[in-house]
């Protein structure tokens, strides 16, 4: 009994460890310029569990935490996965955004390569996933990457302050962090309201000014409305079509790596204090040194994720 119950918390803690490491790799993600943290968890293999918990947020939660069995709250919101997640993401945006930082001011080519290489490589392994494909899965992967595409090469709107538009950019803004492929921030851009919501307002907050609430307010009630309805039908969807929602995903995943082209000129915006990238003009490189050390980097981050599945493989088999 008692070498069961090591075993058995052995792995708790290897599996709370995995599910940090994990969530350093979403949050490390998200400090990336248009990259997005469900594109990690995807590639990771929590994807359906993150959206599964997120999911579990309602009315059976609430009675279960207002009645006082915390246990079994805890159980049903999988809370020891979303701590340990949750965790590895505030240290990887706290601790790695500033080695990042310094990577991209002095070698942006390189870090872009390295991250090029991680998520092609994903692809196919995401994209293993799908049990079998056929037309339907095969038009799916396609569509999912001209969509993916198509939002890299769009150019932002213009400012709305409208309720029903801040209702709207909240919702779509708070889906696009766990679906693969798209940055909450970047959404923002694109719908005209990044320096409305996270400059102005947010300072506007920092300042006492109740201004700040008319247009915080619709967006987080956006956000959390769009969040939980959008886990309902993307758990739902893995459900009913999960071949079909890997393909689409996959090909989601692989449109958006062109946001992790190397050679590329970032066009960008000023947005109060702070600018911001709002598009990319891309260029083939010349043949010389750095163009080598790029297409290595590119291998280096194909090779890592291969070392993770085959990790991974050999864990499931002990």
């Amino acid at each position: 009994m008692p070498s069961l119950i090591t075993n058995k918390l052995t792995m708790n803690i290897k599996e709370i460890f995995f599910n940090f490491c994990k969530g350093v790799g979403m949050g490390a993600a998200n400090v990336i310029p248009g990259v997005s943290g469900g594109t990690i968890a995807f590639i990771t293999g929590i994807f359906e569990r993150l959206i599964n918990a997120i999911k579990s947020f309602n009315i059976t939660a609430l009675k279960l935490l207002f009645t006082g069995k915390l246990k079994a709250f805890a159980r049903h919101i999988d809370l020891s996965f979303l701590l340990s997640v949750g965790a590895g993401i505030a240290v990887a945006i706290i601790s790695v955004a500033k080695l990042f930082h310094y990577l991209f001011e002095h070698y942006p080519i390189y870090l872009w390569s390295f991250f090029l290489g991680l998520v092609l490589i994903s692809v196919f392994y995401v994209a293993k996933e799908v049990s079998k494909w056929n037309f339907t899965t095969v038009a799916l992967f396609v569509l999912g990457t001209g969509i993916a595409v198509s939002v890299a090469l769009l150019k932002p709107g213009n400012q709305n302050d409208s309720i029903w538009y801040l209702l709207i950019c909240g919702a779509i803004a708070a889906c696009s962090m766990i679906l693969p492929g798209l940055s909450g921030s970047f959404v923002l851009i694109l719908m005209g309201n990044y320096q409305l919501v996270m400059i102005d307002a947010v300072n506007d907050l920092a300042g006492l000014n109740m201004g700040a609430f008319r247009i915080l307010i619709p967006v987080i009630i956006g956000a959390v409305v769009g969040l939980l309805g959008f886990s309902y039908f993307l758990s739902w969807l893995f459900k009913k079509y999960r071949n079909q929602a890997i393909s689409v995903l996959s090909g989601f995943i692989l449109g958006s790596s062109m946001m992790l082209y190397p050679w590329k000129q970032p066009v960008t915006e000023q947005f109060g204090d702070s600018v911001k990238v709002v598009g990319y003009d891309w260029y083939f490189p010349a043949v010389n040194s750095e163009a080598m050390y790029a297409l290595l980097f590119i291998v280096l981050g194909g090779a890592l994720i291969w070392a993770m599945e085959s990790v991974a493989g050999k864990m499931k088999k002990m």
